[in-house]
Parts: structure tokens; sequence; C-alpha cells
């Protein structure tokens, strides 16, 4: 087993303000929305998971109420160690990924959203990524009749070749907001200090063959909308009550 499947880092994007949940959640970030009637936060279950998964060192991004993040993760003391990166203004999610690989010790790092379960086989997504070293592979969910996501393309040789844009989809694979990354290989772009990571940045990549994709048929919920929001408070709790 790889020095990689071993020592695991993973970098939680938790810096949104949440404005399409604020009928649901109003006085606190998305990611610490109570998900049953004990008030679980979905953040405690995301971290749960990872560190379920191997994770020793988790680096949070955060902006909006970073305070009450802080404050959670001090008080439940979870086995792992972590590092607290804050956003001042808004950098987009390209931003907030620059600003916290470069508190990174790790050559490989995950990156998954705060407000995103997808339950990725990762010792799987690891040996993919090893295995070919490229820029990064990202989970990608498969859907059916869907408008909220953009779609990707991707070959037989599980090379993306395109990000498409948000419309109605029949069918179609979506980036599931889970990507391994290697860090040297983003350290050598000359990134700005705002953008986003998809749009701007990884899907000028395609003809580089340097993102592919890493298809998963784990359960997947975004919680950024009530409607789903509503449906994760019912069908997360198997996973984390067992």
């Amino acid at each position: 087993m790889t020095e990689e499947l071993v020592t695991r880092e993973c970098i939680i994007l938790a810096g949104g303000f949440g404005t399409r949940l604020r009928t649901e959640v109003s006085d606190r970030p998305k990611c610490l929305a109570a998900m049953d009637e004990m008030g679980t936060p979905f953040l405690k279950i995301l971290i749960q998971y990872l560190i379920g998964h191997g994770f020793t060192r988790l680096l949070l991004s955060m902006g909006y109420m970073h305070e009450m993040i802080i404050d959670f993760i001090s008080d439940e003391k979870f086995p792992a160690v972590f590092e607290f990166i804050i956003e001042t203004e808004p950098l987009g999610t390209g931003g907030a990924i620059k600003k916290a690989v470069q508190k990174s010790l790790a050559e490989n790092v995950l990156i998954v959203n705060a407000d995103t379960y997808f339950d990725v086989d990762i010792d799987q997504l690891f040996v993919a990524h090893l295995e070919k070293h490229p820029l990064g592979t990202i989970a990608l969910k498969y859907m059916e009749n869907f408008d909220r996501y953009g779609s990707l393309e991707m070959n037989d040789q599980k090379v993306i070749t395109s990000f498409n844009e948000k419309k109605f989809t029949e069918k179609g694979l979506i980036n599931g907001g889970v990507i391994l990354i290697n860090t040297k290989a983003l350290g050598s772009y000359d990134l700005p200090d705002k953008f986003s990571f998809e749009t701007d940045f990884l899907k000028y990549r395609v003809t580089e063959n340097q993102v592919r994709g890493f298809v998963s048929e784990g359960y997947f919920i975004d919680i950024g909308i009530p409607e789903d929001f509503k449906r994760a408070k019912a069908e997360l709790a198997e996973f984390y009550r067992r």
C-alpha cells in the first residue's frame, strides 16, 4: 500500500453564503444545518465520513459565519488535525482552493464541498488517480433528467473531454463535488486570486488530457436547495446512525 493510501488530507470548501437555503437555514452556515431532531450538523456527518476513510488532516476553507464553524469543530474534538483558512472576501471555489493548497502537506489532496455528501470508494479513487498521475481526478455521478448541474463528457480512457453548461439533460455524468488534486501540478499554473475552479480552470485543461473521471454509484446529495435539504434529512439517517 502506498503512502498516499495511509496519509490522507482533505480540503473542505465551506465558504458559501447559502443564499438558496435561507428559507430553511438562516442563522448559521448551511454546512451546520441540523439534519435530525438531535441537531446533528451536516458538517459532522461529512467529517465523520472523511475520518472513517482515513483522512487525518482536514483543511476548512471558510468565509461566511466562519466563527460558528470553528466553535463547532473545537467543541466536537474530532480525532483529526484541523487547519482553518479564512476568506476575508469571496474568492470563488478556485481562489479558495488556491489559498488552502498553500497549507497542504500532501502531494495529492482531496477536495470536497461542505454541502455535499457523495459516498465514493475513496481507496479506488486514489488508485485510479495514482495510476495515471493527472492534475485531477473527479468523482462523477450518473444522473437522469436533471437541470441543476452541468454535465461532463468522458472518453474510453477515462479522460474528461468537455464540461457542459447547466441545462436540462436526460442522462449524463455530473461533477459530484469530490476531486483528488495533485498539488504540485496545480502549483505549476499561474492562477488568479479569485476564480471558479471548474468554469475558469478545469474546463480549459481538457485539451491537456490532465483531468480524469472516476464514476461512482454511491449515494449522492447536495443540500444547497430546500428540496434536496429536506430529502437529505430523511435519507442520510441510514449513514450516520449505523
